[in-house]
C-alpha cells in the first residue's frame, strides 16, 4: 500500500508549491551546434524546471536536405548509454520545413544526452547532445487541481465503503433472496473496517505527499549552485574548498544520493577548474585562471597581481560522469603581488557596469585592433536561440589573420548578469563541456559525427570571424566577455546589453 501510494503521490508532490532555485546559475537550457553527418545543426534543449517533466528539443538544420529526425534519450555514460529506447519521431514545423520539435520526458537526474538520428538526400547522420538533468524548483499547484487531486482521492478511498459492504451483505445470498442477519450483521463490521481503512489511507497519503515533498525540495537544494570557501594563504595562494560535500540525488528512489568527489573531477579544456574572479558588484574586472587539486579534494591558485576588493568567485569543474558543477562564492582580497599571467590565464579591467546600462556592438582590444558584435538592431530577446556572431578587426578595419584556438575553440564567451542571477562560459560550439563531449563521443554508437565540435582543435589559424550558439535565459543587464588568443596573447572583449 506504501509504496502505491507513492507511486500515486509523486507527480503531484513536485508541484508542490517553493522558492524558486537556480542550478547552474540560472542557466539551464542546452544550446549546441555540430554536425550529425553531413547536415550541420543547431539544436536547443529546453529543460523542464521540475524533474519528472517534459524537455522541447528544438532542432534547427542549416540544409534544406533533412527530411527525418528522430531523438531519443541515454544516460551519458555507464550501461545506460548502450541501451536506447525507441526513438521519438520530431515533429516538421509546417510554416519552416528546416525546423523540428520533440518532446521527451525526462525522469531522473545526473549527465544524459539527447541522439539525434537524421535522415536527408544526403543519406543519414548521428549527432549527440550532452544534458545535465537537475530539477530547478517546486512549482505550485493550481488550486483547481488540488481540489481535484482531493476530491479523487477522497472519492476513491471511500468510494470503496458501499462496494465492499454491499459484497459482504449480498456476495453470498442468491438473487432473488434477502440479507439475512448474520449477513447484515457482517456487513456491518466490513462497512467499520472499511471505514477505519480509508481513514487510515487517506491520512497516510498526507503524510506520504509531505514526505515527497521533504525529498524533492532536498534534491532542488542540493543541486542548486555549490558554496565555495575562498582563503587566502601566503599573501597570494587562494584556497578553494567546498562548503558542504557535493550529492547527486538519484530521481525516484528517496533520499539516496551519489557522492560526488573533487578528487575524481575529469579535465575539460585541459584543466580540472576553469575558476572566474570577477569584480564585485560593478564587473569591471574579470580573472579567467585555472586552480590546481590538492590530494584533499581542494583545490588551489597562486594569483596573479590583482587589486584590493569585493570578487565574486565562479568555479566550473565536470565530474567523471560528465556532469557540469558551477561552484559559486565571494571573497574578499587585499592588494596581492603574484606573478605574471602566462598560458591560457587572462585578466581584462574596464569601465564598470553603467546603470542604466549603456549598450555597445564594439569593443577595444590592447593592440588597437578591435572585436565587433555583429548584432541585429532591435533588443536582444531573452529565451531566444541566438547565434552570437563577432568578428575581430586590425586597427585599420581589415580582418585579423592571426586568430589561433584558445583551449581548443575559437572563442570562449562569459554572460553575467549584474546580480550574478545568471553565469554561463559558453564556447563555439555551444553551452556544452567539451569534457561531456569527450565521454558522448566515446559512449555513441559508430557514425556519430563530432567533427564539428573538435574541429578547432586542428587548426592553427582561423577566420576572423566566429560564432557562438546560446540564449539568454532572463531579461537584465548583461556583460558579456569573448576571449580569444590572437598570436599566443589571451585577449578579452567586454560588450554591454540590456535582454528583453
Amino acid at each position: 500500500m506504501k509504496n502505491l501510494l507513492k507511486t500515486l503521490l509523486l507527480a503531484a508532490a513536485v508541484l508542490l508549491p517553493g522558492a524558486a532555485a537556480y542550478a547552474h546559475v540560472g542557466s539551464a537550457d542546452v544550446y549546441f551546434e555540430g554536425n550529425a553527418g553531413p547536415y550541420p545543426m543547431f539544436v536547443t534543449v529546453r529543460m523542464p524546471e521540475v524533474v519528472p517533466g517534459v524537455a522541447k528539443i528544438e532542432v534547427r538544420s542549416a540544409s534544406p536536405d533533412v527530411s527525418n529526425v528522430k531523438v531519443l534519450l541515454l544516460r551519458l555514460t555507464g550501461p545506460g548509454s548502450k541501451l536506447p529506447s525507441t526513438a521519438d519521431v520530431a515533429i516538421r514545423s509546417k510554416e519552416d520545413p528546416n525546423f523540428f520539435v520533440s518532446e521527451l520526458w525526462f525522469m531522473e537526474y545526473g549527465a544524459l544526452q539527447a541522439q539525434l538520428e537524421v535522415e536527408g538526400s544526403k543519406g543519414e547522420g548521428k549527432l549527440s547532445v550532452p544534458i545535465a538533468s537537475f530539477p530547478r524548483q517546486q512549482k505550485a499547484m493550481a488550486p483547481w487541481m488540488r481540489l481535484m487531486g482531493a476530491f479523487v482521492l477522497v472519492g476513491l478511498t471511500f468510494g470503496l465503503v458501499p462496494i465492499t459492504a454491499g459484497i459482504a451483505r449480498e456476495g453470498t445470498v442468491p438473487a432473488e433472496a434477502a440479507p439475512d442477519a448474520k449477513n447484515k450483521r457482517n456487513a456491518r463490521i466490513v462497512t467499520a473496517l472499511t471505514v477505519l481503512a480509508a481513514v487510515w489511507t487517506v491520512y497516510s497519503a498526507r503524510g506520504l505527499w509531505r514526505e515527497e515533498d521533504a525529498v524533492y525540495a532536498r534534491n532542488v537544494d542540493l543541486l542548486k549552485p555549490p558554496r565555495v570557501e575562498a582563503s587566502l594563504q601566503d599573501g597570494n595562494r587562494l584556497m578553494l574548498r567546498l562548503a558542504t560535500p557535493l550529492q547527486l540525488p538519484v530521481a525516484g528512489k528517496g533520499r539516496e544520493t551519489v557522492p560526488v568527489k573533487l578528487e575524481e573531477v575529469i579535465p575539460d579544456h585541459g584543466y580540472l577548474m576553469h575558476l572566474f574572479l570577477v569584480g564585485n558588484p560593478q564587473a569591471d574586472k574579470v580573472w579567467h585562471l585555472h586552480a590546481d587539486r590538492l590530494q584533499n579534494g581542494a583545490f588551489a591558485r597562486t594569483l596573479p597581481s590583482m587589486p584590493a576588493g569585493d570578487y565574486r568567485i565562479f568555479a566550473d569543474i565536470v565530474d567523471k560522469n560528465g556532469f557540469p558543477w558551477t561552484l559559486v562564492g565571494n571573497v574578499k582580497l587585499p592588494n596581492v603581488a603574484g606573478p605574471v599571467l602566462v598560458g591560457d590565464d587572462s585578466q581584462w579591467a574596464g569601465a564598470p557596469l553603467a546603470a542604466p546600462i549603456a549598450e555597445s556592438k564594439v569593443a577595444q582590444l590592447p593592440d588597437g585592433a578591435r572585436m565587433v558584435w555583429e548584432r541585429a538592431d532591435g533588443p536582444l530577446r531573452s529565451n531566444v536561440p541566438t547565434s552570437f556572431k563577432f568578428r575581430v578587426e586590425n586597427a585599420d578595419g581589415s580582418p585579423a589573420g592571426d586568430l589561433e584556438p584558445y583551449m581548443g575553440m575559437a572563442a570562449h564567451m562569459i554572460v553575467l548578469r549584474r546580480d550574478a542571477g545568471v553565469f554561463a562560459h559558453v564556447h563555439t560550439n555551444g553551452s556544452v563541456p567539451m569534457a561531456a563531449l569527450d565521454l558522448a563521443r566515446e559512449s555513441s554508437a559508430d557514425g556519430m559525427d563530432m567533427s564539428q565540435s573538435m574541429a578547432h582543435q586542428h587548426h592553427a589559424a582561423l577566420p576572423a570571424s566566429f560564432s557562438v550558439p546560446y540564449g539568454v535565459p532572463s531579461a537584465g543587464d548583461y556583460r558579456i566577455f569573448i576571449q580569444v588568443r590572437r598570436s599566443g596573447q589571451v585577449q578579452t572583449a567586454a560588450f554591454d546589453v540590456r535582454a528583453q
